[in-house]
């Protein structure tokens, strides 16, 4: 049987998280310089865009994937505590 990770485990993971970024990059076109992007994300219910410099691109891209590992990583907390949570209640019950 597989061991199941600790819960510790997987803030350890988040705290490592150095940088993160809601939204998505958006290539937009090309220029005869190359191409350029826009970063899109929601704020306070509206869709907000923003022009991002080509030398900016790998660092908000690394950003992006960081919120994305994330909000893996806290759904995985999230599961392990409820796994065990659910474990502890059923053995606590009396039984018949």
């Amino acid at each position: 049987m597989k061991a199941k990770p600790k819960p510790e485990a997987f803030l350890k993971q988040i705290a490592r998280i150095q940088d993160m970024e809601r939204g998505k990059l958006c290539r937009m076109g090309a220029r005869p310089a190359g191409a350029y992007y826009n970063h899109q994300t929601w704020e306070k219910g509206r869709n907000v865009v923003r022009y991002v410099p080509r030398q900016r691109v790998a660092h908000l891209q690394k950003a992006i994937a960081g919120y994305q590992q994330y909000l893996k990583l806290t759904k995985a907390y999230a599961d392990e505590v409820i796994r065990r949570t659910r474990q502890s209640q059923t053995q606590k019950l009396p039984k018949p």
